[in-house]
Parts: structure tokens; C-alpha cells; sequence
């Protein structure tokens, strides 16, 4: 009696699933894939840009008209092509500070915020590349800003004593340390959405820092005022891009280290709450 084997094939080895280490670099091209996914970005940066021509161009043009007349500010008169450009500033620091919270505090909001720290279990790889984009998409956005409003605005004010150009002493210190600035606010506003997790929240408080505190100072008196206006962090701030500098005002270089200091204390505290919380 024969018989006959049948020989049955292996079957395939399964395919390797490939690994992919997460690395800082992978980190920060996905946050700037989620950056740019957002419609709110590219509103909100626009609105900031906006915000920074068209107020420069306004206040140069209301400068340039009443020029030479009794009913204008005598701060208003003593104003260069430098102040009258950077006039949208304060309004641009909002937009782009708004947007930083919303950059953050979104993800709580909706969720997301589960999906991006399973993929990064360290988690502070996730604000320092949150920061670190948007931070510097906001430094590009404020300095093409202030370069634009400055140049425009001081052809609009040529020939009246406000007139300046981009070779004159301080102006470009100035117009970098404007950009540097709104850069900086937009980190803190991303920050405060990490150490917040609510957009409500975040924003009360950009605005409360950067607008309301140096209102309330106000009432303090004069001595007490004046050693601490300086260092509260729309007036360090101020002075980092400000052309002439007084007696109450800190030079460009403390403002500079005074507003990195508020900045690195806003991203200690998300760092704390992103390691200590759960989401």
C-alpha cells in the first residue's frame, strides 16, 4: 500500500508592524499640521495683522491732519512715526494672545487633548512644541506687521516732526522688539490655555493681565505705583518696543527680561498642571 504525503505550506510570516519613535521633531510637525488645520487660525492672524496696519495707517493719517492744530493732544503731537505705527499693538496683543489660549485650551474643550497626550505620553513635548510654533507663526506675523504700518505710516507722516525712517537710532530695536513682544504674549497665551483648560478662563485672564491689572494700578499711590507699574507685564513689555524711556519706565533690555520672566512663570505653571492632572 503506498500513500502520498501532501506537504502543506507554511503559512506567511504576519508583517511587522513598523515603530515609530516619537520625537521632537515628529512633535512639532504634528502640532503644526493641528495649527494650521484650524479655520480660527487663519482668521485670528489675520485680524492681528490687520489690526496692526490699519490702526498704524489710522493714527498716522489723524496725525498727520491735525498737525499744527490747537485741539490736538499735547501727547498725541509729541508722538513719532514709530508710536504712531506700533498704535495697533495693543490690539494685535489680544487677537494673537486669543488665539494662543485657543491653541491650547481647544483641545480640552473638545477632547482632542486625550488623542495628543496617548501619542506623546511625556506630555511636556506637547507644550513646548504648542509654544514654540505658535510662538514663533505669532514673532513672524507681528514683525512683517510693524515693518508694514511703519513703513506706509511714515510716508503718510513725512515732513511734520514726526517723521523717521528705518535708519534713524532705535527705530528697527524698536519695530524687532514690537514683534518680540507680540510673539511672546502669544507663548503666554498658551500657556494660560494648558494651566486654565478653558477658553473662558484663559482669555478673562490675558486680558485682565494685559489690560485691566495696569488700570487698577492706577489707584495705588504714586509711590507705590511707580515701583510696581514697571514690572507688570504690558508695561515690561511696553518698554522692550518703546523708543524713549524715562525715570518709571525700565530700559529695553530689563523690559526684555522682566516679560521672559511672566513668560517662563506662565509656562512653569502649565507645565505643573499638564504633569500633575489628569485630562
Amino acid at each position: 500500500m503506498t500513500s502520498t504525503l501532501t506537504a502543506t505550506p507554511a503559512a506567511p510570516p504576519a508583517a511587522a508592524r513598523p515603530v515609530h519613535r516619537v520625537t521632537g521633531r515628529r512633535v512639532l510637525a504634528s502640532e503644526w499640521a493641528k495649527l494650521w488645520s484650524l479655520r480660527s487660525t487663519w482668521i485670528t492672524l489675520g485680524l492681528g495683522l490687520l489690526f496692526l496696519v490699519a490702526f498704524g495707517l489710522i493714527a498716522s493719517s489723524r496725525y498727520r491732519s491735525g498737525i499744527g492744530s490747537a485741539h490736538m493732544d499735547p501727547d498725541f503731537a509729541r508722538s513719532t512715526a514709530v508710536s504712531l505705527s506700533l498704535f495697533g499693538t495693543n490690539f494685535a496683543q489680544l487677537a494673537l494672545g486669543v488665539l494662543g489660549v485657543l491653541v491650547t485650551a481647544g483641545e480640552y474643550s473638545t477632547g482632542m487633548i486625550r488623542s495628543t497626550l496617548a501619542a506623546v505620553p511625556r506630555r511636556l513635548p506637547v507644550l513646548w512644541s504648542k509654544a514654540a510654533v505658535f510662538g514663533l507663526v505669532a514673532l513672524a506675523v507681528g514683525t512683517l506687521g510693524v515693518f508694514v504700518a511703519f513703513l506706509f505710516g511714515s510716508r503718510i507722516v513725512s515732513g511734520t516732526p514726526a517723521a523717521m525712517g528705518l535708519s534713524h537710532a532705535g527705530v528697527v530695536r524698536s519695530l524687532l522688539g514690537a514683534g518680540l513682544y507680540l510673539g511672546l504674549v502669544a507663548v503666554i497665551g498658551t500657556a494660560l490655555g494648558v494651566l486654565l483648560r478653558s477658553v473662558a478662563g484663559g482669555i478673562s485672564v490675558l486680558v485682565a493681565s494685559l489690560m485691566l491689572v495696569p488700570g487698577l494700578i492706577s489707584l495705588l499711590p504714586s509711590s507705590w505705583r511707580d515701583d510696581i507699574g514697571p514690572y507688570l507685564p504690558s508695561n515690561a513689555g511696553e518698554s522692550m518696543f518703546a523708543l524713549t524711556h524715562d525715570a518709571t519706565s525700565l530700559s529695553p533690555g530689563a523690559g526684555l527680561l522682566v516679560f521672559l520672566g511672566w513668560t517662563v512663570l506662565a509656562l512653569g505653571g502649565a507645565a505643573y498642571r499638564l504633569l500633575r492632572s489628569d485630562v
